[in-house]
């Protein structure tokens, strides 16, 4: 019976995962082609306003489920269970009503702290879809503490499907219609809502009309677990979310305070702001490898296993770090063909490169709080995320009057630094020492510094034999087609040559052993 629970554990495990990984790969992709319809300035009313549905988002899609979830496994029999859900929906349902009227009611005053009166009714549309988070969020969480995944990845498919399908409308409509970017801002995140309808139309009803009477009695101290627990997990699943809306209090004013134009400074930020799909990207990639290994540490935790546990915590640092620190590398090196690729031309390179180290850290951050979940850990986490929003939300008007839109990369990239120093010197000494070796950061350090040298390098060459690849998008395409196989080749043949994870921690990763059965027949028929 322990076996089949533990396998039913890890393959809903498995469920979720790849629904997540592909509900945040819609979410990151859309971007490119919306930003391309409706230009800069398009893009920066959008993404003014976006981190408040995405902070919705986190609370229906992601955090609040997970916490429920783990409140209805607790529950010993299915009167409990209901009881729990129905305790919990009450009070979200009161939190849902709160923030939909902070931001109804708040909604001009929002929108003169981001310096533009005009974002008010995006704001208002994004409000209406927290009057479906109680639903969703109870829904999801019952269904996945009972240990029914399916529900839960079927409606997140459905929900990111149907909310890229709604912005893209939007956006193609608005250009053909000379609608103002401000109504068609408008319209695009009223996908958020229409998205949340068709995930509840695809949820099963939780509720249960034949349940015993003990399934309306009251739990003690739920709520207090909901803030707390709840709270932190939302928290710091927002992360980046919250990062992002600092800058859209900060960003265009302090441009503007700066010297420069109303308009200017709304185009420039559409420019910055085209980082976000980037790091979405590189960090759906590292965290989605990196936490295939949870189940399993969860388990260790949960078995009292201390060398498994840390075993497998230091591969999913380790693998985490090497992911990250490639993708990064990458995207940097090949940022002026990836912007020109993706968004036309080549504005903003220099910020958007440093905007991408914070790849690396978020990467980090995240394994680490997944470790210290496993671990039932959450106060250290939290003050390391208050300690690095400080740090924006003291610096980042400073920098970008200084300093420009590329201040507000820096102060991105040194908030994310403090949180993961906090979490760091805040851990205990097993999730510390031993994790990386000096060895291991020499060696990684190695196959970076070589993988940017080979992709410049073939960049270069492709510039001075074929001239034609700098002209255009589709020629930076080509480009790009040449130069990432070439870095990708360079990077993992240096690692597996110089031993930079154990066979053991390659074969974590996913199909990573067909790729070591091919370095291992290149090796013999090399040696020959």
């Amino acid at each position: 019976m322990g076996n089949r629970n533990v396998n039913t554990t890890l393959q809903g495990a498995l469920i979720l995962s790849v629904a997540a990984f592909i509900a945040k790969l819609l979410s990151a992709v859309y971007r490119v082609p919306f930003q391309n319809m409706v230009g800069n300035t398009g893009f920066y009313v959008y993404q003014q306003v976006y981190p408040l549905y995405g902070i919705g988002m986190t609370f229906a899609l992601s955090g609040l489920p997970v916490f429920i979830s783990k409140l209805i496994a607790e529950a010993p029999d299915l009167p409990t269970q209901q009881a729990v859900a129905r305790q919990v929906y009450h009070w979200v349902w009161a939190l849902a009503l709160v923030m939909f009227g902070g931001l109804m009611l708040g909604a001009s005053a929002i929108a003169r702290g981001m310096g533009d009166v005009q974002l008010a009714p995006l704001i208002q549309m994004v409000a209406w879809m927290f009057l479906l988070m109680p639903e969703l969020s109870v829904g999801r969480g019952y269904h996945q503490g009972r240990f029914q995944m399916l529900p839960t990845a079927r409606s997140q498919v459905v929900e990111q499907l149907v909310r890229v399908v709604v912005i893209l409308i939007a956006a193609g409509w608005a250009t053909t219609h000379d609608w103002s970017v401000y109504r068609m801002g408008t319209w695009a995140l009223s996908g958020g809502t229409v998205a949340a309808v068709a995930a509840l139309l695809v949820l099963p009803r939780w509720r249960q009309r034949d349940v015993s009477p003990g399934g309306h009695r009251r739990i003690p101290h739920l709520g207090r677990r909901l803030l707390i627990e709840g709270g932190t997990l939302c928290l710091l699943t927002a992360m980046m979310v919250l990062l992002q809306l600092i800058d859209s209090f900060t960003v265009k004013n302090g441009l503007v305070a700066g010297g420069m134009s109303d308009l200017a400074a709304k185009s420039l930020k559409g420019v910055y702001d085209r980082a976000q799909p980037l790091v979405q990207l590189g960090l759906v990639v590292a965290v989605a490898f990196a936490t295939s290994l949870l189940p399993a540490l969860s388990e260790a935790e949960h078995q009292q296993h201390p060398k498994t546990f840390k075993r497998l915590t230091t591969t999913m640092m380790r693998i985490a770090l090497v992911i990250a620190s490639a993708a990064t590398a990458g995207l940097i090196s090949l940022m002026p063909w990836i912007d020109h690729l993706l968004f036309g031309n080549t504005a903003g390179v220099g910020m958007l490169g440093v905007y991408m180290l914070s790849i690396i850290l978020a990467t980090l951050i995240q394994t680490y709080n997944s470790v210290l979940q496993s671990q039932n850990s959450y106060r250290l986490t939290v003050v390391a995320l208050m300690a690095g929003l400080l740090v924006k939300c003291i610096g980042n008007h400073w920098a970008v009057v200084n300093f420009g839109a590329g201040g507000a990369s820096w102060l991105t990239v040194l908030s994310l630094a403090a949180m993961f120093a906090v979490i760091w010197y805040g851990s205990a000494v097993e999730l510390r020492l031993g994790i990386w070796s000096r060895d291991f950061i020499r060696k990684l350090a190695g196959c970076t510094i070589l993988m940017v040298a080979g992709v410049r390098v073939t960049v270069v060459l492709m510039d001075y034999w074929w001239p034609v690849f700098t002209a255009g998008r589709l020629a930076a395409g080509l480009g790009l087609l040449i130069a990432i196989p070439v870095g990708v080749a360079i990077f993992f043949s240096l690692a597996l040559s110089w031993q930079l994870l154990t066979v053991r921690e390659w074969l974590a990763i996913p199909h990573a052993e067909t790729v070591l059965r091919l370095w291992q027949k290149l090796s013999q028929h090399g040696g020959k």
